[in-house]
């Protein structure tokens, strides 16, 4: 142990709390640990560490062992990253990833920790106000994934600031993975990139009409209104759909763009030349993807394209359910799996067919990185805005979520397909006809 203290602890003592996480950590650190009762441990030096505030913190740790527990004490100011700015605690993050590993305490370790912490932060109390409600009590208000539970989920995440996002997201007010076209290219450009990509592989021309489902505030929908596409866009998130209606009159798109506060389900319209579902998917729920690819096929006319942007794992074996923090803090019931899983379900639907597919990992992690730097630079002004508790959950969520790209944690797929005719044939080009 390297854990300090005026006095050297006997077992009769009680225990410093640096050295109870110490324990709990599996000791050896790399990183510091600094806590309110004057108590340290790992090296002095260190670049990185945590610094425990206060009790409620602990309260914190001990209720919710894990992520949840970290992240609650950390939105609520009551642990600190050393060495990291709340805006971007991307390094601190790499750093603490390598001894975030909980160690499972002997029982004589446990008996120690219990006495020295006390009864009193071993009793749960209310979690920072960020936090959405336990899936057990949206369950008891609402089945997963219906109409109306789907947009309280919605107005949670989306519905935070129009101008927050502004300065988190940039001017192409743009909340999914951009496509940078070399390592060097701005945000705005890699956006703009990506809107461009999407444009050319739904093989749009003017005239034609698109559907985009989930719309954001309608940065896709305007980009396809510019180049004489006609566009209906839909969101779940009352303030995306006033923006994004704003942004059309704003640049005179009135004639080919609308945007619709509604569920994509309520979009009665059919006949599109094409649909375009980016960052969507996310929220369905697997066990929903049938309806939700249904519902596109029966929206497109023959020949129609789908584009369908989403995250996904590396693979098709993991549970489909985010983890605690993402549950409780980010996407109340958003649902994750492979890009397989998505091939096969839109597969089985019939009369689609899924003609490409890539992966964008990488990039979502630049882009992240990109969001981040933007928080960083209207951090006081976000503060404001906000409160500090959500600008420094919005921090440690990209940043952390960077991390799970770059580590292949989650990735990032494009599935490209088309709807038949009734005896299977399609008029494409024989091989990819946009560029990358």
């Amino acid at each position: 142990m390297t854990t300090t203290r005026d006095s050297k602890p006997t077992r009769t003592d009680k225990m410093p709390l640096a050295e109870i996480f110490e324990i709990l950590l599996g000791g050896n650190l790399s990183i510091r640990i600094e806590a309110y009762d004057g108590s340290s441990a790992g090296p002095a030096d260190a670049d990185y560490g945590l610094r425990l505030k206060n009790s409620r913190g602990t309260t914190y740790l001990v209720t919710a062992p894990g992520d949840l527990g970290l992240a609650r004490a950390y939105i609520s100011g009551d642990l600190e990253l050393i060495g990291a700015h709340p805006a971007n605690p991307y390094e601190a993050l790499r750093a603490l990833a390598a001894d975030l590993h909980f160690a499972r305490p002997t029982p004589l370790e446990l008996a120690q920790i219990a006495r020295s912490l006390g009864i009193e932060h071993f009793k749960p109390i209310a979690p920072p106000p960020q936090e959405a409600l336990p899936r057990w009590r949206r369950f008891a208000e609402g089945l997963r994934h219906s109409r109306a539970r789907d947009a309280e989920v919605i107005h949670h995440h989306y519905d935070v600031s129009n101008t927050f996002y502004e300065w988190v997201l940039g001017p192409s007010m743009t909340y999914t993975c951009a496509v940078y076209p070399t390592l060097e290219a701005s945000l705005e450009e890699a956006q703009e990139n990506k809107y461009r990509l999407i444009f050319d592989k739904l093989r749009l021309e003017p005239g034609d009409r698109l559907l985009d489902i989930g719309c954001g505030w309608g940065s896709m929908v305007r980009y396809a209104a510019r180049r004489g596409v006609h566009v209906i866009g839909a969101t779940l998130s009352a303030e995306q759909a006033e923006w994004g209606q704003q942004a059309i009159i704003d640049e005179g798109l009135g004639e080919f763009a609308e945007i619709r506060h509604c569920d994509y389900r309520d979009v009665t319209e059919t006949g599109f030349d094409a649909v375009s579902s980016i960052g969507l998917t996310e929220h369905i729920g697997v066990h929903n993807y049938p309806a939700y690819f249904g519902f596109i096929r029966d929206r497109l006319r023959v020949g129609g394209m789908l584009l369908n942007h989403c995250i996904t794992r590396p693979d098709n074996n993991k549970q489909n359910r985010a983890g605690s923090f993402i549950d409780r803090y980010v996407f109340p019931d958003g649902e994750l799996t492979g890009s397989g899983k998505i091939i096969s379900k839109l597969q089985d639907i019939g009369g689609m067919e899924v003609i490409h597919e890539e992966n964008f990992r990488e990039h979502y992690a630049m882009t992240l990185r990109d969001w981040n730097a933007n928080l960083v630079s209207h951090w006081d002004e976000a503060v404001e805005e906000v409160g500090e508790g959500t600008a420094r959950l919005w921090g440690l969520y990209m940043a952390g979520c960077r991390i799970g790209f770059e580590r292949n944690i989650i990735q990032l797929h494009h599935v490209l397909a088309t709807k038949l005719d009734e005896r299977g044939g399609k008029d494409l080009p024989l091989r990819p006809w946009w560029e990358g």
